[in-house]
């Protein structure tokens, strides 16, 4: 299994400094650059090619918390994570809020697609501003929670840093509490991307 923490010469954290990464991540990719090796023997060229898409899969990991977790948690186990279609206990009420502002929203650019009086749109506009409020509301709480877990995510740093230096056991780590992070911000990501896209489609 590839080790895309290494390859960025990036220590095993639950949480990263986006800036440092992305700092990391140009500083290595310019010596392979296809711009820079462009007039390089083929096989240099190809060589530098697969090396910069290698360090690019990387960067695209683990800037992104939910991907990163999942990889990082891989790595430890060692395994594959399985995929749990269950929405945990403690998400039910945002997931019902979601589907239900969502099929609702649905129901309403269904019945403004139809409508052509100069009247009727003003009306509609009116409630789709109303609407587009309700979802940016549902989207501050999920933006909220996301930062608290960013926040716990950072605070588990040193658990790696104690492991790495001391070589205590794997499973002194809270993996278990990081494998329930990662699936909690891949609801998170799903529900802000349906949001999103119906923020859009309101504002046509």
């Amino acid at each position: 299994m590839t080790d895309n923490f290494a390859l960025l010469s990036e220590p095993r954290h639950p949480w990263i400094n986006a800036d440092s990464l992305k700092e990391k991540f140009l500083s290595l990719s310019s010596q392979v650059h296809p711009d820079r090796v462009h007039h390089a023997p083929e096989a240099e060229r190809r060589s530098a090619g697969g090396r910069y898409a290698e360090l690019n899969a990387a960067y695209n990991c683990l800037r992104e918390p939910k991907d990163r977790l999942r990889h990082l948690l891989e790595l430890e186990l060692g395994a594959k994570l399985v995929d749990i279609q269950s929405v945990p206990p403690e998400l039910m009420d945002t997931f019902f809020e979601v589907g239900r502002l969502c099929r609702e929203v649905d129901a309403f650019l269904k019945e403004k697609a139809t409508v052509t009086s100069p009247v009727l749109k003003v009306q509609l506009f009116e409630r789709g501003q109303d609407w587009t409020d309700q979802l940016n509301v549902v989207q501050r709480i999920i933006n909220t929670r996301r930062e608290e877990l960013m926040l716990e995510l950072k605070a588990m740093n040193p658990a790696w840093e104690a492991a790495a230096q001391t070589g205590a056991p794997r499973e002194k780590l809270p993996l278990g509490r990081l494998e329930e992070i990662c699936r909690l911000l891949g609801y998170y990501a799903r529900w802000s991307e349906q949001i999103q896209e119906r923020i859009v489609q309101l504002s046509f």
